[in-house]
């Protein structure tokens, strides 16, 4: 949902054992976007003693964290920004504080995007604020500060030094602002890949009145999973591409007939067609001989 507030108007180990310890005294944070996420994590930063500005124009702050009244606002003083506002709003948000920030700050973003998103927000700060491409690497409710994070640009050791000491997980990768990016949308294929077939195939067996039994399956074969099961699933859609490719054909004409649209069913239809039509030699996945 597109923020007025944002609008342009120009084109460590210890600490997970111990707990986390109380904040350096001086540091400031500052969270953009306080809604699931940002405030999860805006709260359990002031927790530890940390002074913390907070600004949403739809999201009241959590106990402990300041109220601002503007990106700009909540910035002012801070020694770190936090950006949480949705990845359509963060470059708005970064442009919006900028003439706020004191040279040199780190501008963590912690939004979901591409990588050339990250990459345009260190752009856009032209050296006035040092921005940190951070991904969220698990949902944060019930981590809150702990959720896994991996850090990437010249900065971010510099971030993990700050974050770390106050319980946060976070995993300095090499790499230039938008590596963390990279990482963290290559996993989302899979895991978002992978819900969008189960609700799919759940969906049709509704609709086919046999729910109970495929969920039961799926259950089954989650448990089962184990080190080979990634190996399996690569040379097995390999080796068997043509049969699977009829199939995934014959399961998309059921949803069909079901009424249910056969998104995935003929996205994996079209990958076996892929692999069936590759020239001898080439019906192997290189990174996993």
């Amino acid at each position: 949902m597109k923020n007025p507030e944002r609008a342009e108007k120009d084109s460590p180990e210890r600490a997970e054992k111990d707990g986390p310890e109380r904040a350096e005294k001086g540091v400031v944070f500052a969270v953009l976007g306080l809604g699931e996420a940002g405030s999860h994590i805006a709260a359990d930063l002031a927790a530890t003693g940390a002074t913390v500005h907070g600004f949403d124009p739809r999201v009241d702050p959590p106990a402990g964290v300041g109220r601002r009244t503007s990106d700009a606002d909540a910035c002012r003083d801070a020694d770190v920004v936090l950006s949480l506002t949705t990845a359509h709003e963060a470059l708005a948000a970064l442009r919006q504080a900028l003439p706020a920030c004191r040279p040199g700050i780190l501008w963590a973003d912690l939004n979901t995007s591409a990588p050339a998103l990250k990459q345009a927000l260190r752009d856009a700060a032209a050296g006035r604020v040092e921005v940190v491409d951070v991904a969220l690497m698990a949902p944060v409710p019930g981590r809150g500060l702990r959720t896994p994070m991996t850090a990437g640009g010249d900065r971010a050791t510099d971030f993990a030094a700050v974050l770390k000491p106050l319980g946060a997980k976070v995993e300095v990768i090499d790499g230039p602002v938008g590596a963390a990016a990279t990482r963290k949308l290559l996993r989302s294929v899979f895991y978002k890949g992978m819900s969008a077939a189960v609700l799919e195939a759940l969906a049709a067996a509704r609709a086919a009145g046999l729910e109970d039994w495929l969920a039961a399956n799926i259950r089954d074969e989650f448990a089962r999973g184990d080190d080979s099961t990634l190996e399996r699933i690569v040379t097995g859609s390999h080796t068997h591409a043509a049969r699977r490719h009829d199939e995934m054909s014959a399961a998309a004409d059921l949803l069909d007939e079901l009424g249910i649209p056969a998104r995935v069913a003929r996205a994996s239809r079209d990958w076996l067609a892929d692999l069936r039509d590759r020239p001898t030699g080439e019906n192997r996945n290189s990174s996993m001989e």
